[in-house]
């Protein structure tokens, strides 16, 4: 039995890497708008971590004021993998991973295993910080959306936990604005609402985690997710009730989540013949990125798929490119990143490491395929003047 064919990011015509770009192009920033928004000189860009589209339309009397601004909408996609580094680097550098080089939650740069949320060695070394030796701007070098909003004289803030004001992630792909910490749902509301007056031409970027993390630890749509469902819709509804006359919100999602039952967990440190001949596995439990001993592609690629069946889409790096799922181009600079082989779980499997990556395996909700409940995210804008592209 063949697996579903998997859905592709919607790159160059209704992903997020097309969203903050054509945002700052829209205020008279550099560039063309790829998608088709109103054109506001104040704008917020609210980024909800883990509200993937099929969870906000399946909860609408949780998220009331949210589910108003989809009606008579459609989602765009984020790109992949679904998951939280991937996709603020696609917001934050206006490209796809294929050219950004944030391939996922991890990868290898230089010989190492990158964690690109903590910049740490993936895995139980986490603790050993990589700023130093796999440094954030030279990982990736290009402008970014805010760095090029700035010389344009946009005024650009970034308001998000105080802990990320000097993380790799965002030296990497968020530089450029004035970072304003923040520590709760409270301060968020009030630092983004006083951020949207800083100028004349203001581009504020907010983001919320905390139901991803819901997501994470309970399972999307039980019953502590849906209410801080609540708490995001109020926290949207706050801000947009705010917004100076010439002022626009714009929510996002990074990606959406699924839950993987527990006799649904294939551990891949507890099967030998999964490891036989990878040197190092990237990823997450829905995407891995395995990178294999010499020559051993072939071998890697039947094993795994002689396991796993129709439990995931197996690719090699040049087939992964040559489809599109890391953007319409993959550059040289990015291509050793991508493992020899990608493993993209179908279904609610989860391809976990209960040795090596303890946290991450024991968590319910998961991300990163290529499924509609992973792909798809809200594009809600409020005025709601157009819905151009995403409709």
């Amino acid at each position: 039995m063949n697996p579903p064919v998997p859905m592709l990011p919607r790159y160059g015509a209704g992903s997020l890497a097309e969203v903050a770009s054509s945002l700052v192009a829209g205020m008279g920033g550099p560039g063309t708008p790829t998608l088709d928004m109103p054109a506001r000189p104040k704008v917020c860009l609210l980024l909800v971590d883990g509200l993937g589209w099929h969870l906000l339309r399946a909860h609408p009397g949780d998220a009331p004021f949210l589910n108003s601004l989809a009606e008579g909408r459609g989602p765009i996609t984020s790109g992949f993998p679904a998951t939280t580094a991937a996709s603020i680097a696609a917001i934050g550098t206006g490209r796809p991973p294929g050219e950004n080089g944030v391939v996922g939650l991890s990868f290898a740069v230089d010989g190492e295993v990158l964690n690109a949320l903590r910049w740490n060695r993936h895995g139980v070394d986490g603790h050993v910080d990589l700023r130093d030796t796999v440094v954030p701007e030279r990982m990736q070098p290009e402008a970014t959306v805010f760095e090029r909003a700035a010389a344009t004289g946009i005024a650009v803030r970034i308001v998000a936990p105080r802990e990320q004001r000097r993380s790799g992630l965002t030296r990497a792909v968020l530089r450029g604005g004035e970072f304003q910490g923040v520590h709760a749902l409270g301060d968020l509301t009030a630092v983004t609402i006083e951020a949207m007056t800083a100028g004349d031409r203001v581009f504020c970027y907010a983001y919320h985690g905390d139901l991803d993390l819901m997501g994470h630890a309970y399972g999307p749509g039980t019953e502590p997710w849906r209410r801080q469902l609540r708490h995001v819709d109020l926290l949207a509804e706050s801000i947009a009730g705010a917004l100076p006359s010439d002022g626009m919100l714009v929510v996002v999602a990074d990606h959406g989540m699924i839950t993987v039952a527990a006799d649904d967990r294939i551990d891949l440190d507890d099967l030998p013949a999964l490891r036989a001949g990878v040197a190092m596995i990237g990823g997450e439990p829905r995407v891995r990125h395995l990178y294999t001993e010499p020559g051993a592609v072939a071998d890697v690629r039947a094993a795994w798929q002689e396991t796993l069946g129709d439990r995931a889409w197996i690719r090699t790096r040049d087939e992964a490119a040559a489809e599109g799922w890391f953007g319409p181009s993959v550059t040289d600079r990015v291509r050793g990143r991508i493992g020899d082989l990608v493993v993209a779980a179908t279904g609610t499997t989860g391809l976990v490491r209960t040795a090596a990556e303890p946290v991450l395996s024991a968590m319910i909700g998961q991300h990163g395929s290529l499924t509609p409940e992973e792909l798809l995210v809200p594009l809600l804008i409020m005025p709601a003047e157009v819905a151009g592209a995403a409709r």
